[in-house]
């Protein structure tokens, strides 16, 4: 498995890493058993996966507690663990206790990379709290790093502005995990590049859009309720999930999707062949994030690893995407209009 350096910080990364949202079961993603956990780790650890990602606010805490049962003896120094602070919860005291919370959790006595999961802004904390000051909150993490209780400081959804603004508080982050794949590609535009430019390493999340890129799905009816609140579908229906409230692009997702298996057949790779073939392609990716239930779908996942995908079927697929991409335009929040994007700094 290829390692990848995450910014200019010394981090490395496997090229695969594993999302592990789905830890400790949800509502969102079902039921899912220790042992399951444990399996899917150990499988992706023997195949060289080094990178595993969760966040204090998945599953309550149990994503945390979960990865942390399952990494138990299997050697700290083989992996890396990538953990968010809900940006509510960064004023100094409270993102310590909070740091000390996840350290618990994940049983462990240092985070590798530790991330601030959106912007800290009016926006992204609950409406009459106090918005934490962006200043404090990165000195905080620079002493809990002085401290080897975080390795790495990072920020995940953080646009241009934000960006900018976290890189002049003297702690320059590692990483910014976005969304992106395939039917998500507004980083492109301009947060992208901004972090290339900038030397900060990029995770992507969701780079097989939860399912919609493995092939699982015959037609978009198909996908979950809770599953089908992002822009790509129509937020205007009566009893819809969806915040965003606009029209949708069924009908650009359907013809991607089309293009996509036509590709597949072409060339005889998978769906998510191509899917994670494309993302780990992308000039700047660290590391391409992918959520797994059984040690099967890490192989599957792993194996689109080994080769790197042929430059003009890269292109084919950039290709038959664009229409989408310019469809959903520039907001890289795919689940708020774009007067409520969450990665903006106001």
């Amino acid at each position: 498995m290829e390692l990848r350096p995450c910014g200019t910080t010394g981090l490395r990364l496997s090229v695969l890493g594993i999302g592990c949202w789905e830890f400790g079961g949800s509502d969102y993603w079902g039921p899912q058993s220790q042992a399951e956990a444990d399996a899917v780790v150990r499988r992706a650890l023997d195949l060289g996966v080094n990178y595993f990602d969760v966040a204090e606010s998945y599953n309550d805490g149990r994503s945390e507690e979960c990865l942390g049962r399952a990494i138990k003896g299997l050697g700290r120094d083989r992996l890396a663990i990538g953990t968010k602070v809900s940006p509510a919860n960064t004023a100094p005291a409270t993102l310590v206790e909070h740091c000390e919370a996840s350290l618990r959790r994940l049983g462990t006595d240092y985070i590798d990379l530790y991330m601030i999961h959106w912007p800290i802004t009016p926006r992204n904390v609950p409406p009459g709290a106090p918005v934490p000051a962006a200043a404090d909150a990165f000195a905080a993490l620079r002493r809990l790093r002085e401290q080897g209780k975080v390795r790495h400081v990072g920020v995940s959804n953080f646009g241009v502005v934000a960006m900018a603004e976290a890189l002049g508080l003297g702690v320059a982050p590692a990483a910014n995990q976005l969304c992106y794949s395939l039917l998500s590609r507004a980083i492109e535009f301009e947060v992208l590049p901004f972090c290339r430019a900038h030397g900060v390493g990029v995770i992507a999340y969701l780079a097989l859009m939860q399912g919609l890129l493995t092939g699982k799905y015959r037609t978009l009816d198909e996908v979950p309720p809770l599953h089908r609140r992002t822009r790509h579908f129509d937020g205007r229906q009566s009893g819809t999930l969806c915040r965003h409230g606009e029209p949708g692009a069924e009908a650009e997702v359907n013809a991607a999707l089309a293009a996509i298996r036509e590709i597949g057949r072409e060339s005889g790779l998978s769906m998510s062949d191509l899917a994670i073939k494309w993302a780990i392609a992308q000039p700047g990716m660290a590391c391409v994030l992918a959520g797994c239930r059984t040690p099967q779908r890490v192989e599957e996942n792993a194996r689109a690893t080994a080769a790197p995908l042929a430059p003009e079927i890269a292109s084919r697929l950039s290709a038959a995407t664009d229409v989408l991409k310019a469809k959903l335009g520039r907001n890289c929040d795919y689940w708020e209009a774009a007067a409520n994007d969450r990665t903006r700094s106001a």
